[in-house]
């Protein structure tokens, strides 16, 4: 058994993602190196398992980390650190580039439907980007609270509608 993977996903989970940033947090002070932090928050994700299913709903999920892991590097860590909540660790990225990602990232969730049964299911995301050093100085006790979300979150790129069953 795996306990730092999340098996539904097989990316890390939230006790992986914490083992990684440490780890990270550590290389970035002693090298100098940049790093940037992209959230994912699934918006109206609850509606697919109300609707469909939970079975729906996982399906929605591993679709969404196959997604998410073939829009980044190699070097780049994905980890699903909650129920509809990804995260993202990027490397040597400044701020801009990370949101340019993040609106990329936001992008490929947005295209990424499931086919279930006669529906077409697909869920959007809103982004949002922070630094590895600034989340650190939070501290525990948010970790331990589950808050993981970087403050002053805000969407990084515009709704589109589409044609597909949006929950």
């Amino acid at each position: 058994m795996r306990v730092d993977v999340d098996p539904l996903t097989e990316t890390l989970n939230r006790r992986g993602f914490a083992r990684e940033l440490k780890r990270s947090l550590a290389y970035v002070k002693r090298y100098g190196v940049s790093a940037a932090l992209v959230y994912l928050d699934l918006d109206e994700f609850k509606p697919v398992n109300g609707r469909h299913g939970h079975a729906a709903g996982d399906a929605v999920l591993k679709a969404i980390a196959s997604a998410l892991l073939r829009h980044v590097r190699a070097s780049d860590v994905v980890a699903r650190i909650g129920g509809d909540e990804f995260v993202v660790l990027l490397w040597n990225v400044d701020y801009a580039a990370a949101a340019s990602k993040a609106a990329a990232l936001e992008a490929a969730i947005y295209a990424t439907p499931v086919r279930w049964g006669s529906s077409t299911l697909a869920v959007e995301a809103s982004a949002g980007v922070d630094g590895p050093a600034r989340h650190a100085r939070r501290g525990a006790r948010a970790r331990r609270r589950g808050d993981l979300r970087p403050q002053g979150r805000e969407n990084t790129s515009p709704r589109v509608r589409g044609e597909v069953e949006r929950a």
